[in-house]
């Protein structure tokens, strides 16, 4: 018998084959519908990754206290007990844009307690297109690349998510700046949300969102500490101004993309030019 994980996983899998057909259609209703159930799906299968963890540390409670060489400090996990991919996974939803690897690292650093060291991300993307290739939507998600607008190929040193669409994952001139924005966004958004719970954000969290908006007219004061609020508002008012443009731009590249590249190459790039000349025996 398939557990509760194992049976949300199949079911998502089921949403994106779902999804991928409603897009094909041009069936806006049925591809927002499906959407919004995939987003439900996602966060029953997080908590219950979340209630098994809980009980699995509850089971480990009951295990003899560790020597003084297993001790690790306080408020640090011990290392390597989140996969890589799920680090850069919840970095880049915080983030809400495609991002570089430092720049998931700073955030993973900021806003979790165990540490992400860039490099590890170097074959990472490299690491999951082979797996949805052998797999298929076999996982919940998987990392990976930005799409240049023009050429439809991996936008080199960009990491994004799989759930979040082409329009979303799309690299056009414009993309620098109203990626950051988004970055900057996220990262207040975040800081709100962490504020009203009850969990003061780490310093560090406070210096990322500092370095946002030093450079976002209207949303650096000269206070210790940067108000999140103040940051919205002046990345949404700005953001808004680059978004007509842009959104034009990635609306027709998206529905190039869907109409030129096989379902692995809208989520990882079509190749370029001298690989397509390789595997094909041409000369360069």
């Amino acid at each position: 018998m398939a557990t509760p994980v194992e049976e949300l996983e199949q079911r998502l899998a089921a949403l994106r084959t779902q999804l991928r057909e409603a897009r094909r259609a041009g069936d806006a209703t049925a591809t927002a519908r499906i959407r919004k159930e995939l987003r439900e799906v996602e966060a029953d299968w997080e908590a219950v990754l979340d209630e098994e963890e809980s009980e699995s540390l509850q089971g480990a409670s009951t295990a003899p206290p560790p020597t003084r060489a297993e001790q690790r400090p306080v408020g640090r996990a011990i290392p390597g007990a989140v996969p890589v991919r799920e680090q850069v996974y919840q970095s880049l939803t915080i983030l809400g844009a495609p991002a570089a690897p430092k720049l998931i690292s700073s955030v993973y650093e900021a806003f979790f307690s165990e540490s992400l060291v860039a490099t590890k991300l170097a074959s990472l993307r490299r690491d999951e297109e082979r797996s949805f290739t052998a797999q298929g939507y076999s996982r919940p998600y998987y990392i990976c690349a930005a799409i240049n607008h023009d050429r439809l190929t991996a936008a080199r040193g960009l990491l994004a998510v799989s759930v979040w669409s082409l329009e979303q994952r799309l690299i056009t001139p414009l993309s620098p700046r109203a990626d950051f924005l988004r970055h900057a966004i996220g990262t207040a958004e975040q800081i709100q949300r962490l504020d009203n719970a009850g969990n003061p954000p780490s310093e560090a969290a406070w210096r990322l969102l500092r370095r946002f908006a030093l450079t976002i007219p209207g949303a650096y004061s000269e206070a210790l500490r940067p108000d999140p609020e103040r940051v919205l508002s002046a990345a949404r008012a700005e953001a808004e101004v680059h978004q007509g443009e842009g959104n034009r731009e990635r609306i027709d590249a998206a529905r190039r993309a869907r109409e030129q590249l096989s379902d692995v190459q809208q989520l990882f790039g079509a190749r370029e030019l001298h690989d397509a000349l390789r595997s094909g025996g041409g000369v360069l």
